[in-house]
């Protein structure tokens, strides 16, 4: 069992910054892939990025790429979200999820544990 807790969500104009925090305790977080997904009211849950165990490697939604940076810190059990250049459409509760697969996934199922979210709002 991994338990997962966001932080670090509030509301920001359009253009600034935000980073969030998911820290995990439970089992070996350095053995999970880590991804990032958004919920606005109304839509369904959106893929934003995922890193893989060593944080070798990311990958990243188009609609995101160049602004979003996910980063890990296995001694610390904890993962980042660093949003840049934010958009009033980047506005949603960001959730971090967890998978044993040696890559992320787009796909929501694949993940087996996720934490109860942050919520990012920002404003034009």
């Amino acid at each position: 069992q991994v338990h997962l807790v966001e932080s670090g969500g509030g509301l920001v104009q359009a253009g600034g910054s935000l980073r969030l925090s998911c820290a995990a305790s439970g089992r070996t977080f350095s053995a999970y892939t880590m991804g990032w997904f958004r919920q606005s009211p109304g839509k369904e849950r959106e893929f934003v990025g995922w890193i893989t165990r060593t944080g070798g490697s990311t990958y990243y939604v188009d609609s995101v790429k160049g602004r979003f940076t996910i980063s890990r810190d296995n001694a610390k059990n904890t993962v980042h979200l660093q949003m840049n250049s934010l958009r009033p459409e980047d506005t949603a509760v960001y959730y971090c999820e967890a998978t044993g697969r040696l890559y992320g996934t787009a796909t929501g199922s694949a993940y087996d544990y996720w934490g109860q979210g942050t919520q990012v709002t920002v404003s034009s």
